[in-house]
């Protein structure tokens, strides 16, 4: 493993030191000098950059992860798709993971762990909405910040490295403990298969212990597909039923019995947030069959704890007379006992004639009344017990009883009417962002229990980036859950623009890569230079690490190559005959070179398709038209060669 502390990386990033190293790559801290602040390079180690379909994919998978933008995921600044190096820049997080905080912790409190785990569905949900997959999630690559803010961080690239071998090796081991089923076998994954791995994370918070641990690999994967873990209140016996419930339903082996998405979980979690005792009514299920509640079958024959039933060993001829003597036995107290329970039946049809019924009532229609007026204390409705469901999405006067089960027939004194009556959606007040800048009052406005949505506003009394307004305003209540517009100040100016890193790429490459910015290629000033690094790739641009205005138009050098080389092939002389013919196809080159030594190779190339005539440009041999060894100077060769380079080089536009 390549050491790169005290080198730079496209004259842009100073390595500063080694902070974190993973099985595929190893993080370093940086300078970034163009914008003046500390970054996090995460360089690829050699193996997957040797590797040219790890290099597509992480090329492929870079673009889509920088479309990320969310307070809870780390920011991808920058990706290099170089030959002999790949990386990927990053926000620089000052803070710890999550793994060291659980084991500095040992068992997180119930609500800092329910803070920790809202703000990685969030930032999962965020993710999936946009087609990406985490398929790493794990306490190691989530970081944690001194007040309290996760940062979610490493999306898509272990999505790479799992599609590269399904074979789990010990240098993925801290992996496996928290990956899906799915995935160990290496079946399809989705959304619900970071589900999975949150619920282990959630679980390690609560109890501080992984549901399954093993150092063998090939055990460990095995556990993940069979094994049941152990229930969480069982280590941690202040676990409320409700959030096991939610921990064991997103940990489910199949999965189609876990959370179907990450905002799914988190209305879960808001209804416990709400009601502490609530109990979900969730069947976990192996096999399409409940397995929650059902106690131990207890053994036919044999003993209560005997793990086998007792075997009756077949009766020989010998003990003939002793087996029948014992079977009559058997049909006379067969007998006997059909006659009791005749008795028995003859009872119970004279008690239920005789003795009178029990006192049944007929159910009240309670719909349109008002559950505290009309109901509550009532001595009409006393023979009853009342269960009550608040209604959030009916348009009734709060109170109102909109629906009942059952609705009519008969009922014991003191069985239970469920009721169902309206009531409004809770409502929070919204917090105030004013002056924040976007990212800081997104979290806050999340944090409470709101969806936002962002619009620019021309404003020049505020700095670009900076919270205008919210709608609803600020200290206005609204229902939980609705969405609060923020409004964010936008200058009149145009936004420069950032130009890509465009160094090792082919004209096409840039090209496109340039389009992708809303920038262009400048092809008329395409510079074509002797360069050690490969024909036809980039070796410099220009505003290299600047930002321009949209549409500029960016010229490129271009390497050739080693001229020392062209030079050796060529023949020494030329003849009269060629010479002349030089002259002819170009407009004086070798007076203007005289006259001109600072012309740039560009200008010659614009003026010889000028001047040359239609019956001269049909030479197929551009590298037999050489100016003549006796009449022309060092500096006149080099130049000719190099336009001899330039009409042989077809340009990639």
């Amino acid at each position: 493993m390549e050491n790169y502390v005290g080198k730079r990386l496209d004259g842009r990033y100073e390595i500063i030191e080694i902070i974190g190293v993973g099985g595929m790559a190893v993080v370093y801290k940086a300078f970034d000098n163009i914008d003046n602040r500390i970054v996090a390079v995460k360089i690829l180690k050699n193996e997957y950059i040797e590797n040219e379909e790890f290099r597509h994919r992480f090329k492929n998978e870079s673009k889509a992860i920088a479309v990320l933008s969310h307070p809870n995921i780390v920011k991808v600044y920058d990706v290099s798709y170089g030959n002999l190096i790949q990386y990927i820049v990053m926000e620089h997080v000052d803070g710890i993971t999550l793994k060291e905080y659980i084991e500095q912790q040992g068992v997180i409190n119930i609500r800092e762990a329910l803070h920790f785990l809202t703000q990685i569905l969030h930032a999962l949900q965020h993710a999936h909405d946009k087609g990406i997959i985490h398929r790493d999630i794990k306490p190691q690559n989530i970081l944690l910040l001194s007040d309290g803010t996760i940062k979610v961080t490493d999306f898509g690239i272990a999505r790479i490295s799992r599609s590269e071998t399904k074979t789990m090796t010990g240098e993925a081991i801290g992996s496996v403990h928290y990956i899906s089923p799915e995935q160990v076998k290496g079946s399809v994954t989705d959304a619900r298969s970071d589900i999975y791995s949150v619920g282990v994370v959630f679980y390690e918070m609560l109890t501080g212990k992984l549901p399954f641990e093993s150092d063998n690999t090939a055990q460990l994967i095995f556990m993940q597909i069979q094994n049941d873990p152990v229930m969480p209140h069982e280590i941690n016996a202040d676990i409320p039923v409700g959030l096991e419930q939610i921990t064991l339903k997103s940990m489910q082996k199949n999965q189609n019995y876990r959370y179907q998405s990450a905002s799914e979980m988190l209305m879960d979690i808001e209804k416990f947030r709400r009601n502490p005792n609530i109990k979900f009514d969730f069947t976990y299920f192996v096999d399409k069959q409940p397995t929650k509640y059902i106690p131990k079958p207890q053994n036919i024959t044999g003993d209560r704890d005997s793990s086998e039933p007792k075997v009756v060993s077949p009766v020989e001829d010998d003990d003939f007379d002793e087996v029948e003597n014992e079977r009559k036995s058997k049909k006379t107290i067969a007998i006997l006992g059909g006659i009791l329970a005749a008795l028995i039946i003859a009872a119970i049809i004279l008690v239920a004639i005789f003795v009178p019924k029990s006192n049944k009532h007929d159910v009240p229609n309670l719909v349109g009344l008002d559950f505290t007026q009309d109901v509550l204390n009532n001595e009409k409705f006393s023979m009853f017990k009342f269960e009550i469901i608040d209604d959030e999405t009916s348009d009734k006067e709060d109170g109102t009883i909109v629906r009942q089960e059952p609705f009519n027939g008969k009922l014991e004194e003191g069985e239970t009417i469920v009721v169902y009556v309206a009531a409004s959606s809770k409502q929070t007040e919204v917090p105030d962002v004013y002056g924040y800048n976007l990212a800081s009052a997104q979290t806050i406005i999340r944090e409470n229990n709101f969806d936002v949505r962002i619009e620019k506003e021309a404003n020049k009394d505020y700095t670009p980036g900076t919270v205008i307004r919210t709608e609803p305003a600020k200290g206005e209540m609204a229902d939980d859950g609705s969405v609060v517009v923020i409004f964010v100040a936008d200058s009149d100016d145009p936004e420069p623009v950032d130009v890509p890193n465009l160094m090792g790429m082919t004209i096409a490459e840039a090209k496109a890569a340039l389009e992708e910015v809303g920038l262009k290629l400048d092809t008329a000033r395409t510079e074509y230079r002797s360069n050690e690094a490969e024909r036809g790739t980039i070796i410099g641009y220009e505003f290299l690490g600047e930002q321009v205005e949209e549409g500029t138009a960016v010229a490129v050098y271009v390497s050739t190559g080693k001229l020392v080389e062209e030079k050796t092939t060529e023949p020494e002389t030329t003849t009269k005959e060629e010479a002349t013919t030089e002259k002819e196809t170009t407009t004086k080159p070798k007076e203007e070179t005289t006259k001109k030594p600072e012309a740039t190779t560009e200008e010659k190339t614009t003026k010889k398709p000028k001047e040359t005539k239609p019956s001269e440009v049909t030479t197929e041999k551009p590298k037999e038209t050489k100016p003549t060894e006796e009449k022309t100077t060092n500096k006149e060769v080099e130049e000719t060669t190099t336009k001899k380079f330039i009409t042989t080089v077809p340009r990639d536009e």
